[in-house]
């Protein structure tokens, strides 16, 4: 990660959005969903999940295999549907139709970055039943490909044609926003001149749910679905597994005036830190959160008391929640406004912090920022600002949190142009 400060006169903008989630299967309607304080968490009706400690999910609204043509999607796994559905939209929303090349772009200077934290778990697990029950002959000769953790950037690479790079960080929940942070450094050190970037997820399986229950992650408010997510609440008892996919178009502000398309927000700088503290738990101290979150913002040249809004990681865990409150208080103050909108979407894991920067990037442009739904009972010692109704500000900058077991830590700051 370069520490340059980027140019003021020629900055990284975002031009293009797209996204699949709980919320809805695009971002016109996720974030109308997301302001209204909807929840996309219910109860998972296979048949699977009725053993399950957890059986409460936040699947995807709209099936991506049902946008895609049935041929193509029955070959790719379910994160690699969600991501092109998501690329699809972001790409047109940018200005494009079909590859770089048919756009008059140089493909070599056209990147993608799309991160996921587990890949295509899904059919690599289908696959295991069927080796186990008709044998090794009747495994799909598709299996690798579905499975790669890099098949969602490898093939939204090969949608829209780009030879600059295509790259897949594998960094847990903090996956997607060091995508967005990769494509800022491709930008920056004129490695490309447009990055598609994101993250996807699709891992709803028994094996997954049940592992992370018997981390004691998950909540197992199973009767109380649209209730279970709820960040900085007293009665949290973790978070809701959720999936879908959120993509950005980044470029130059020169580049996308000189095609004439008007950029969402400035994507003015990002950082990446390690707690080496514990592997799934976050250090208590949040100092390497905090130094994430300042770094950004020092590399976009905003002041710190233009950052008002922060779309924090907050997953509904008893540790996590309060401690990045905490840090998020001591550097941009208590009148800080913050959403938990995990409390919505529930945790996407791979993909959770590029529908979130989505969500940011949304505030900024908007002057508006979504609620935290299910805080009925704020914990003791909450300091900064938690609405629980979607708010009207003025957002000059905001700030998205994103972190990962391992003691992965990333920071994106978004202001207006």
């Amino acid at each position: 990660m370069t520490d340059t400060v980027p140019s003021t006169n020629d900055p990284v903008v975002v031009t293009g959005l797209g996204a699949t989630t709980p919320l809805g299967g695009d971002v016109a309607t996720f974030w109308t969903n997301l302001l209204a304080g909807k929840s996309g968490v219910a109860k998972l009706t296979e048949e699977w999940a009725e053993p399950l400690a957890v059986r409460i999910g936040a699947r995807m609204s709209v099936d991506p295999a049902s946008v895609l043509p049935r041929v193509q999607a029955r070959r790719l796994d379910r994160a690699e549907q969600a991501a092109i559905v998501a690329a699809d939209q972001a790409w047109e929303d940018a200005g494009f139709k079909g590859t770089s090349d048919e756009n008059g772009l140089d493909p070599a200077r056209v990147a993608v970055v799309i991160g996921t934290g587990i890949g295509g778990v899904t059919s690599l697990m289908d696959q295991h039943d069927i080796i186990l029950a008709k044998g090794p002959s009747k495994v799909s000769p598709l299996l690798i490909p579905m499975n790669m953790p890099n098949g969602p950037a490898a093939y939204v690479g090969l949608r829209v044609g780009a030879r600059a790079g295509v790259h897949t960080p594998v960094s847990a929940c903090a996956s997607g926003a060091e995508a967005i942070a990769y494509g800022l450094d491709l930008i920056q050190l004129d490695r490309a001149d447009i990055v598609v970037v994101g993250g996807t997820e699709a891992c709803m399986h028994p094996l997954t749910i049940s592992g992370f229950a018997q981390m004691r992650a998950m909540s197992t408010r199973n009767d109380e679905p649209e209730r279970a997510s709820r960040p900085y609440d007293k009665n949290r008892d973790g978070f809701v597994l959720g999936e879908g996919a959120g993509v950005l178009v980044l470029e130059r502000l020169s580049h996308a005036q000189a095609r004439g398309h008007q950029p969402y927000a400035v994507l003015g700088g990002a950082a990446m830190t390690a707690d080496s503290h514990d592997i799934v738990q976050p250090d208590p101290e949040g100092s390497g959160q905090a130094r994430a979150a300042k770094t950004a913002i020092e590399r976009s040249g905003i002041a710190f008391s233009d950052v008002v809004h922060v779309n924090a990681h907050a997953t509904s865990t008893p540790a996590g929640d309060m401690a990045e409150a905490s840090w998020i208080a001591d550097l941009l103050g208590e009148q800080t406004i913050v959403s938990g909108t995990k409390s919505m979407t529930g945790h996407l894991l791979g993909a959770a912090g590029a529908i979130e920067s989505i969500a940011t990037v949304l505030s900024v442009q908007n002057d508006v920022i979504p609620p935290t739904i299910n805080l009925d009972d704020a914990e003791d010692g909450l300091s900064v600002d938690v609405p629980r109704e979607a708010r009207k500000a003025t957002v000059t900058a905001a700030l998205n949190d994103s972190f990962g077991f391992g003691g992965h830590n990333a920071a994106l700051l978004f202001h207006k142009l």
